[in-house]
């Protein structure tokens, strides 16, 4: 797999989309040494199940951990560090992840007990816990979604879980940005694989589920919080620390370098599962419509309700297989080509729908 390349795999089997991508990004090869430490870092940041948006699915590591195993690699650990004034040890119970790492045999290490060490990354001194410093290869496993301080959350800032409940508490009196930019360049090679199910619209603790069923993978942290920018309708520039950990050789945030590989197209129908979620939805008339096109109208509508507040538009967003060949006014996606007016894409992102709703109804 190509540093710049982001590999893209929809569907519902999620524990066999995860051995799929491993597959395609050949991770085997990159690995290669069988007896190195590889770690295998979710999103465990509260004790909530995958399907409130809030932490990484436990099917995705299921099918990390198979295809490992499958290819013979046995020094295998499962770790991460909830937020602080959560549990570690009941966010591991809630997520389902437990019943995972007892049914592979891989271990899991709660780094909140965990003991850690000075180490300096790049300009600052970082504590960051032992357990995370003893890895070879990190496979970092963040979920897309909205964070209440920074915007977006995924790769970059998923790293935070390596730290003791002290550094965490610091970062954020130094305003996360440039603490997550400097803790990243400590971190071993890798990969990201990206949990982009049903990742929450704006809170990192869930409540808010964006049904997307989808999952990528990358291994450019910094390329895939671009990405991720693109996705939920961000500029780079808004999420602050992605220019930084480029500025300090993380990687690249520069979109047009990535090669997008999309191994198939979305075709699973879209969820309304809370109140926000549905308020969003009455702006778009939906016929057929499938998750990830649905979801990137999702994220832009709720990033142009938080510039511009509740959207007056002359009429409700067509979107969905059943425009196929159809005319009218307003469109999302491929589907709707023949609409008067339409954003391209299959799907489209949700940062070029926010550009052509601020262009066609001067936002």
């Amino acid at each position: 797999m190509d540093k710049n390349e982001i590999i893209l795999l929809h569907g519902t089997d999620y524990q066999q989309m995860a051995v799929r991508l491993m597959r395609e990004a050949d991770l085997q090869k990159d690995i290669g040494d069988r007896t190195q430490r590889i770690g295998i870092k979710p999103n465990l940041v509260v004790d909530a199940p995958a399907a409130s948006g809030a932490t990484t699915h436990p099917e995705l590591v299921a099918g990390v951990i198979e295809y490992l195993q499958q290819e013979g690699f046995r020094n295998l650990v499962v770790l991460e560090g909830s937020w602080v004034g959560a549990r570690t040890s009941a966010a591991y119970v809630a997520s389902g992840l437990r019943d995972v790492c007892e049914r592979y045999h891989v271990p899991f290490v709660d780094l909140q007990k965990d003991s850690s060490r000075s180490c300096r990354a790049y300009d600052m001194d970082i504590r960051v816990c032992e357990q995370a410093l003893a890895l070879d290869y990190l496979i970092n496993m963040p979920v897309l979604k909205g964070h209440c301080q920074t915007g977006i959350t995924c790769a970059l800032k998923n790293a935070k879980g390596l730290i003791p409940n002290t550094e965490k508490r610091r970062f954020h009196s130094l305003g996360l940005h440039r603490p997550i930019a400097n803790l990243n360049t400590l971190l071993p090679r890798g990969i990201v694989l990206v949990d982009n199910i049903c990742g929450d619209l704006d809170f990192e603790e869930g409540g808010n589920p964006v049904t997307m069923n989808r999952i990528f993978c990358c291994k450019d942290p910094v390329l895939c919080d671009s990405f991720v920018c693109q996705t939920m309708g961000y500029r780079v520039d808004e999420v602050e620390y992605i220019g930084l950990a480029e500025q300090m050789g993380v990687g690249c945030a520069d979109l047009s370098k990535a090669k997008i590989t999309r191994l198939n197209e979305s075709s699973a129908a879209p969820q309304h599962s809370t109140r926000q979620i549905r308020h969003l939805a009455a702006y778009a008339a939906p016929d057929s419509a499938c998750s990830a096109c649905y979801g990137s109208l999702i994220y832009a509508l709720h990033k142009l309700e938080q510039e511009y507040g509740p959207l007056s538009l002359p009429q409700k967003i067509a979107i969905g297989q059943g425009y196929q060949g159809k005319t009218g006014e307003v469109g999302v996606g491929r589907c709707t080509c023949q609409f008067r007016q339409s954003v391209s894409g299959c799907p489209p992102t949700a940062a070029d729908i926010c550009e052509f709703l601020r262009k066609n109804f001067a936002l």
